[in-house]
């Protein structure tokens, strides 16, 4: 198989591409060749540093490393007692560091057929590599951490910073689909996009303080920080008594403070995906109730190409890798 890899931790090193072991899969295993990959901000934060690079180290594989998340291929071989899934299922999923899995920067994955969602005829393979770890986050973070179901239809009240971004875009419709009001944040530029999305309200961060155009507007059940660079004082003074601030991707020392604040409202996420989490968002999609936007495809040998698009936080959906 070929994966992008680099042959140690250093965070110097760069991704090449390398020649591993085709793995063979054992009990509860299946095996993807992969078609599609998308790119999460957490593929490149675990090869610099913070927590994320700490936790792969001590209980992912050994190198050589091969980072990433999301893919979509189909499958091409399965293990014993594998029942879920057969040779030339078309499905979506997640690697899993914790579980000793390599990532899905390659042409071929092995994962739990727990991690698998099957992938509808109507459903283009593109579209179902971004879903994983962005609309599995998305979904947490209004449903899951953010109990929106918990209260009232007149009550679910969203608030989204960051809302053109992969999580955001996800964020805004979900919470659509919930039944809420919901206030986008974003630059002048994207605020037709996230109207079209459904956002009732879109407030543009280049006129001034959000967080205070965002007060008229308040209490606000559920704030999701999708950028990371908010005040937490300033999202949960916008809660209602019982609301949840949300910290995506929270894994900032800042972000465990947060979560330490009287009366503990703030939550970080970074949404692990399943089979079972995927299946109502793959459903969404083909139903045309969720839209997931491309940003850019590349070629996997990109992949560091991909990576500085990312972290420049200024990609308006996802970037897809093609092998």
């Amino acid at each position: 198989m070929k994966a992008m890899a680099q042959r140690t931790w250093d965070p110097a090193e760069t991704l090449e591409l390398m020649e591993l072991t085709t793995p063979e899969p054992n009990k509860g295993e299946v095996r993807v060749k992969v078609q599609a990959i998308g790119v999460n901000p957490v593929d490149w934060k675990m090869r610099s540093s913070g927590p994320l690079r700490l936790a792969a180290r001590l209980i992912g594989p050994k190198p050589p490393v091969v980072v990433g998340v999301d893919f979509a291929g189909v499958v091409d071989a399965v293990g014993p007692g594998v029942t879920r899934a057969a040779p030339g299922d078309r499905v979506v999923g997640g690697t899993n560091f914790s579980r000793g899995q390599r990532g899905s920067y390659a042409d071929t994955v092995l994962v739990r057929e727990d991690q698998l969602c099957r992938i509808p005829d109507t459903v283009d393979i593109e579209v179902a590599a971004a879903l994983p770890v962005s609309g599995v986050t998305a979904q947490m973070a209004v449903v899951d951490l953010g109990r929106i179901r918990h209260v009232q239809p007149a009550e679910r009240r969203v608030l989204v910073l960051g809302a053109s971004g992969g999580v955001g875009q996800l964020a805004v419709q979900i919470g659509k689909l919930e039944g809420a009001f919901v206030a986008g944040v974003c630059s002048t530029k994207n605020m037709e996009m996230v109207t079209d999305l459904g956002a009732d309200l879109v407030l543009d961060y280049h006129r001034g303080d959000v967080l205070a155009q965002a007060k008229p507007h308040a209490p606000f059940h559920v704030v999701i920080d999708c950028v990371g660079s908010y005040s937490g004082a300033g999202c949960r003074n916008l809660l209602s008594s019982d609301g949840r601030h949300i910290m995506v991707a929270g894994d900032e020392p800042s972000a465990a403070l947060q979560m330490l604040v009287p009366p503990f409202k703030s939550k970080a996420i970074l949404g692990r995906p399943t089979g079972a989490r995927l299946e109502p968002l793959v459903a969404a999609v083909a139903a045309g109730k969720l839209h997931v936007s491309i940003a850019q495809k590349l070629p996997l040998t990109s992949a560091e190409e991909a990576h500085r698009l990312s972290q420049t936080s200024r990609m308006i959906g996802k970037l897809i890798l093609e092998p």
